[in-house]
């Protein structure tokens, strides 16, 4: 059990952040999704950050050296927590399906991208 590594917590925020560049640049007419752009990016990351803290946590209590705990342990938090909520949110507003498909995938790859920085920098 070893000590938060807070440099691996703040890129794997970014990595996440990343991540949602890449999914949520632009609609299809070329306009930002929503608010002023700047704003979203900003609440995002601070939300990011606070989930990488916690995976901090986490990581930082398990033996390093079985790597297969990072991607398992990752993928399931969005699988098993991330995921379903995700999903019980837009049931209940009628959200279309392929948004909730493609917020579902943003976060498994999200959260794996967490992971695989905390396993880098383990």
């Amino acid at each position: 059990m070893g000590p938060v590594n807070w440099l691996a917590v703040f890129l794997a925020a970014v990595a996440a952040q990343v991540v949602a560049f890449v999914f949520y640049r632009r609609n299809r007419r070329g306009v930002r999704w929503g608010r002023d752009p700047r704003v979203v990016e900003a609440v995002n990351f601070l939300l990011l950050l606070v989930t990488a803290a916690m995976m901090g946590h986490m990581f930082a209590r398990i033996d390093p050296a079985k790597w297969w705990l990072f991607p398992m342990m990752s993928g399931g938090l969005a699988l098993a927590f991330v995921i379903p909520a995700l999903w019980s949110g837009y049931n209940r507003r009628r959200v279309r399906r392929a948004l909730a498909l493609r917020d579902a995938l943003y976060w498994m790859l999200a959260y794996l991208a967490m992971g695989g920085v905390f396993y880098l920098l383990r």
